[in-house]
């Protein structure tokens, strides 16, 4: 019989005995930002919180859901579940922060060095198809048991969306409108940022919903490794065989997603030509002397 088993985890071992510190010191900013929105969601005043979060919906997208927000944060008080909710809020906001950190300047890289897209597709489509559970893995292994590690398998399952999405809104932008940016002489660099991204944006802003998505579906599944929240309620629920709290943990978190979905929206709103601004922009350089 081939000893496969053997072999992994010898190797596991060896390579964690070598390279766990390191993977220990790459938690810091995710524990300390977690840590940071979660405290100051749990020190503000919960009516004062939900006033506040309204007033941003009501901005973003209406009266009316502002009046659903304010419900849903109103129902997570009212049936004891405030303090896990606010939990999974941090784990979905630290998640989505640095995804958003590590997928969009690699989508970016990949759309502009194409060459490099044929490797990291296949990387990307396995990191895509691996179930869920396979993640805790080798988060378990490097960085141990929690919150912070639930956090950690989060990022690294909700990121190859925005990655592929940020390259697939950069390379579909039309060749008519990067022609017109280099007819105005912009360079590499402005030809991005004044042109590509802004006609991207659309399908970036798109990746970040999903991110969210998978953001709320990961942090319910990473209670199996001790991450707290409103996954840890679910969790609980159903090694007791308690339907009720099992259901009332499974709702907040659906209104959960439904709530950070549409926040995450705006109005679609009608943009000038990108390269418009652009050519302002270049109109207003100095010309250098011949």
């Amino acid at each position: 019989m081939l000893p496969l088993d053997v072999w992994i985890q010898d190797w596991v071992d060896a390579f964690v005995g070598a390279w766990r510190p390191f993977f220990q010191m790459l938690r810091l900013p995710i524990e300390q930002l977690l840590t940071g929105i979660n405290q100051g969601l749990l020190a503000v005043p919960p009516l004062l919180l939900i006033a506040v979060l309204a007033a941003l919906a009501a901005w973003r997208r209406g009266a009316a859901f502002a009046a659903f927000i304010g419900l849903t944060l109103f129902l997570m008080g009212w049936v004891g579940l405030w303090r896990e909710s606010m939990t999974s809020i941090s784990i979905v906001a630290t998640t989505v922060t640095f995804a958003a950190l590590i997928g969009v300047p690699i989508g970016i890289l990949l759309a502009e060095y194409r060459p490099a897209w044929r490797i990291a597709k296949p990387v990307l489509d396995v990191m895509q198809t691996t179930p869920s559970f396979v993640y805790l893995v080798p988060v378990v292994m490097l960085f141990g048991i929690g919150t912070v590690p639930g956090a950690i398998a989060t990022i690294m399952f909700a990121t190859p969306p925005l990655i592929k999405l940020t390259y697939l809104g950069l390379v579909q932008v039309s060749p008519e409108s990067s022609e017109a940016g280099n007819a105005f002489g912009a360079t590499r660099l402005q030809l991005l940022v004044h042109v590509k991204l802004p006609l991207a944006l659309d399908t970036i802003r798109a990746g970040i919903n999903q991110t969210i998505m998978l953001a709320i579906v990961m942090s319910s599944i990473a209670a199996m490794i001790g991450a707290e929240g409103l996954g840890l309620t679910v969790l609980r629920g159903i090694a007791r065989l308690d339907v009720g709290m099992a259901a009332t943990g499974g709702l907040c978190l659906v209104l959960l997603a439904l709530a950070t979905d549409g926040l995450a929206q705006s109005a679609p709103r009608r943009r000038a030509r990108p390269w418009a601004g652009l050519y302002a922009r270049l109109q207003r350089q100095p010309v250098a002397a011949a």
